[in-house]
């Protein structure tokens, strides 16, 4: 099982595979081997984590995809994390304030490195696919993952015992959560923040459209690393486009967790 907790106090886990079988009915844990599945949907056995156990800010997508899970094989463990994404990450980051420019080798650093400020790792930290009838084969890509996911019996009690496992209880050094995704009309936005509410009890208020908090830690949704097309310049553009006032909300809700204990 993954160790979350030192005699120092709460940890996320560390730099590297993640040891954890709680999803898996009880199978022993295989790292890449073992899945478990139920309602057109599986995941595989392959927790991953990067950076800091006690990070201020912590960066989440919502699960590895293809060509993240597909690397695990040939890549060295540091080449994973976004991998074929960087440059669209060090544009996000930047944009919200957490990177000093838009290079992607400020995000291999940061990916790298054990004692910064940054955690990197997704909502599910096994992959999540499920079954495309019509191609007859196992996809880990598509729109809605999550929507479609937690609508599941299957996936209700994965994301429950992930978040809780992992999310419920947060290093007091962590004072920002980066989501990575906003969903079609908001749709991400609003089930991450019921998610949060039920593994982490307590007063969670608005800060804005894209940004919860419950008084300890502030969840920021930010366009994801991997859109398509023109989302990522739209909202990067500020008010140019309706999309840019989204990014603009994210720097806010970034500049209130990092100039509060939120």
């Amino acid at each position: 099982m993954a160790t979350l907790s030192s005699g120092s106090g709460v940890c996320l886990p560390k730099h590297g595979r993640v040891e954890c079988d709680l999803c898996h009915a009880g199978q022993p844990y295989g790292f890449d081997r073992v899945r478990t599945q139920g309602d057109g949907w599986r995941i595989t056995n392959n927790p991953l984590a990067w950076g800091n156990r006690k990070p201020e800010i912590l960066v989440l997508g919502f699960s590895k995809g293809p060509t993240q899970a597909g690397a695990l094989a040939s890549q060295p463990h540091d080449s994973i994390a976004y991998r074929g994404g960087r440059t669209n990450l060090a544009k996000i980051l930047h944009h919200v304030g957490l990177l000093p420019s838009a290079d992607p080798q400020l995000v291999d650093q940061a990916i790298a490195d054990p004692m910064g400020r940054f955690h990197f790792g997704s909502l599910i930290r096994c992959t999540v696919e499920r079954f495309d009838a019509k191609q007859d084969q196992w996809s880990g890509t598509g729109g809605g993952m999550l929507d479609k996911f937690i609508a599941t019996d299957f996936g209700k009690s994965v994301v429950s015992k992930c978040a809780s496992q992992f999310l419920g209880t947060l290093p007091s050094e962590t004072r920002l959560v980066l989501m990575l995704g906003m969903g079609a009309g908001g749709n991400y936005v609003r089930a991450c923040r019921k998610l949060f509410s039920l593994i982490r009890p307590g007063s969670w208020r608005e800060v804005n459209e894209v940004s919860y908090t419950d008084g300890r830690v502030t969840v920021v949704h930010t366009e994801h690393f991997q859109s398509q097309g023109a989302l990522i310049p739209n909202w990067l553009s500020g008010d140019r486009h309706e999309r840019g006032r989204l990014g603009e909300l994210s720097r806010a809700g970034v500049a209130f967790a990092l100039r509060t204990r939120a």
